[in-house]
């Protein structure tokens, strides 16, 4: 199976997902990776939180036991976020959990947005998961994308541009 950080990774830079499928991790010393860190420890602490599944998943919180929640920092990449919940839900829905929605909780922001799953998302998450362990097999690291904003707060930046 595919982790749910390298499903997210697949949406934000397929260069990323290599070097962290590959053990290079340059995460623990990211300011912003801290940060996002804080927030999910010190919100919603009255919920279940974390939950671990199959070493393979990590669902940040879960409510009413039919919504699942993924708490992020920003909206940066808000397509990779979205599609790492649909994951967690094709994910639980593989082994027989029937959960057909979840909503991204952005606590600074005061925002949450619903995610649904719909019929079509199946059979893209499939194509995806094949993508993701064909990098994953690579030798090659897959070449860099053209330079934006978001990239200078990667914690991987130093092997792109410098």
């Amino acid at each position: 199976m595919v982790s749910g950080i390298e499903f997210y990774y697949y949406f934000v830079c397929k260069r990323k997902l290599w070097f962290y499928t590959h053990g290079i991790s340059m995460e623990d010393e990211n300011e912003d990776v801290k940060i996002g860190k804080y927030i999910e420890e010190n919100y919603y602490k009255n919920s279940q939180k974390n939950i671990m599944i199959n070493d393979e998943i990590n669902i940040d919180l879960i409510r009413n036991k039919k919504i699942i929640h993924e708490i992020k920092k920003s909206q940066s990449f808000e397509e990779a976020n979205i599609w790492q919940l649909k994951y967690y839900i094709y994910y639980l829905n593989s082994y027989g959990v029937d959960v057909k929605e979840g909503i991204i909780d952005y606590p600074n922001l005061r925002k949450r947005v619903m995610v649904t799953f719909e019929k079509d998302d199946k059979e893209y998450i499939e194509n995806v998961i094949n993508e993701i362990k064909s990098i994953k097999n690579s030798e090659k690291i897959p070449g860099k994308i053209q330079q934006i904003k978001v990239c200078k707060k990667c914690a991987f930046y130093e092997f792109c541009y410098i």
